[in-house]
């Protein structure tokens, strides 16, 4: 299953982390309609809003179906059917869809037919493996593994679309396979963006932490057919939905267990929290180099700089209410984690088991 899941990049550097080609082959960027709505969060629950890819044929009568827009949603299904006034009176849970079930609820089965096919983005998503002699859990972050480039050494701005390549090569987000709905209030108003996150059983890696994960489009070209509904068939796009082996992950902190805790700590390596002595190695170790961009407007010029001044600046508005002593804060550990960071090979992840 899917019920947490961390989507903190800014808009414009999850818009580039988004980038892609349309049926020309052109670079593009995707456009984001209503980004006031979307929230930065490193714990985002079902109710909550998240960003999601999807056609832009969906929006614009007459698009080109291959192009992309980026909209904020709620995540939890209502159904375009619904009649209640509230559509927290829905009396089932619609955050996740089962693949195996998918075309047998209505839901589900109406949204699909209708070509409402969306990527949800995230930075991760957790899951907690329960123990085998307790009923203690463990939360883990799980990821796309990350590869470090020449290019990610570059964490300046980008000016427009043709500036994407030499920008965005830092964090791969991850694209999780959904649907969306469009519900209109009986009694009018605004209609109601909702999405749900499809789920299939756990791949052999994931396994032994949950028997179920989201489905994971695992490149460019598995996103792009799921979303251009306008050349790709349903049955044609089921077929993408599948388990991937290609995640990795890391044991965190039960912080993330309240989604009020809204901090770096949810998703830090569990290991950088309770060691005086950091080490950084694998894919792992890539989380969150993206966070250390420098932000020359909060500067102060006034303040003289010390010699190790070259540490990345912290822009994230989240850093800042860390629960850990000024010591032993988030951004703290992220700064150390992310300058000892080396160039190693993913290793092979298990489990911890309790």
């Amino acid at each position: 299953m899917c019920g947490r899941t961390s989507c903190h990049l800014p808009k414009e550097v999850l818009a580039r982390a988004c980038a892609y080609r349309d049926r020309q082959g052109q670079r593009r960027l995707p456009e984001w309609r209503n980004p006031d709505r979307y929230c930065p969060s490193y714990n985002k629950s079902p109710q909550s809003s998240s960003p999601v890819l999807l056609s832009r044929l969906h929006v614009e009568k007459g698009a080109d179906s291959s192009e992309r827009i980026i909209a904020p949603m709620r995540w939890g299904l209502v159904p375009s059917w619904f009649k209640e006034a509230d559509p927290s009176k829905l009396q089932y849970n619609t955050s996740n869809c089962r693949s195996d079930t998918i075309m047998e609820k209505r839901s589900f089965k109406v949204p699909l037919g209708k070509g409402r096919r969306c990527v949800v983005l995230a930075d991760g998503f957790y899951e907690w493996q329960r123990g085998q002699r307790t009923n203690r859990t463990q939360p883990y972050f799980i990821y796309f593994p990350q590869i470090k480039t020449e290019k990610s050494e570059s964490m300046d701005a980008a000016d427009g679309p043709e500036d994407w390549e030499k920008v965005w090569d830092n964090w791969r987000p991850l694209t999780m396979a959904g649907l969306f709905d469009c519900w209109e209030p009986p009694e009018g108003g605004d209609c109601l963006y909702s999405y749900t996150i499809i789920t299939v059983d756990s791949c052999k890696g994931l396994n032994g932490i949950h028997h179920r994960m989201p489905a994971i489009l695992d490149g460019e070209e598995a996103v792009s057919m799921w979303l251009d509904f306008g050349e790709v068939s349903a049955q044609e796009a089921l077929k993408l939905i599948h388990p991937t082996e290609n995640i990795t992950f890391h044991r965190v902190s039960s912080v993330v267990n309240s989604s009020r805790n809204n901090t770096p700590e949810c998703l830090l390596p569990l290991r950088l929290l309770g060691r005086k002595e950091l080490k950084a190695s694998g894919s792992s170790q890539k989380m969150l180099q993206w966070l250390a961009t420098k932000s020359p407007k909060k500067q102060d010029t006034k303040t003289p700089q010390k010699a190790e001044s070259d540490v990345p600046q912290w822009s994230s508005q989240f850093l800042k209410k860390s629960p850990l002593s000024p010591k032993r804060g988030g951004a703290d550990l992220l700064e150390q984690w992310l300058k000892r960071e080396k160039e190693e090979e993913p290793v092979a992840k298990r489990p911890h088991t309790q």
